[in-house]
């Protein structure tokens, strides 16, 4: 196996974990089309590559098989290297592909940025919400968010609450 159509697998199950890898559906041809490098947004706009993915793909198909996928390279490498000769292209566009594998780009990560830090700082909270958390910073949960009464007959605060029983 190429590692043209080794890249080809790893972007036809991206994102499905049914995906056999035999065919690539048409959002992640265009994924790959982008991340690869093909698609420069300039001589090949992401509309280039929904187009020539439609022209290639079987009659009521939604996927596209690996033959299929070098029939869509050769149209879309002679627009993204004018110069050359077709088989130079179709080289210049696999050099472009071989090794590659989708990256997750736009996924959320988790930030400390200055504002973020002082936000989630537990140990600065005051007034009612210091008693939503404990010492350690974790949540109390439905005890820190509701006033549960204290049914110990002592009055609120009383240092001595408890003792009576050990006294008597």
């Amino acid at each position: 196996m190429s590692a043209v159509e080794n890249t080809f697998r790893k972007f036809a199950t991206y994102g499905d974990t049914a995906a056999s890898g035999n065919s690539m559906t048409g959002k992640n041809f265009s994924k790959m089309c982008k991340e690869c490098g093909v698609m420069d947004r300039k001589a090949v706009t992401s509309t280039d590559v929904d187009i020539v993915f439609n022209k290639v793909e079987a009659k009521g198909a939604r996927t596209i098989t690996f033959a299929e996928f070098q029939q869509a390279m050769k149209e879309l490498c002679v627009k993204h290297f004018k110069n050359k000769s077709p088989e130079e292209t179709l080289q210049a566009v696999y050099g472009l592909i071989e090794g590659k594998e989708p990256g997750h780009v736009g996924t959320t990560k988790a930030t400390k940025a200055g504002g973020v830090e002082r936000l989630t700082d537990t140990s600065k909270y005051t007034g009612t919400h210091k008693e939503r958390f404990d010492e350690s910073g974790k949540g109390k949960g439905l005890a820190g968010r509701e006033d549960l009464t204290d049914s110990s007959c002592y009055v609120g605060a009383y240092k001595g609450a408890g003792t009576y029983d050990k006294t008597h």
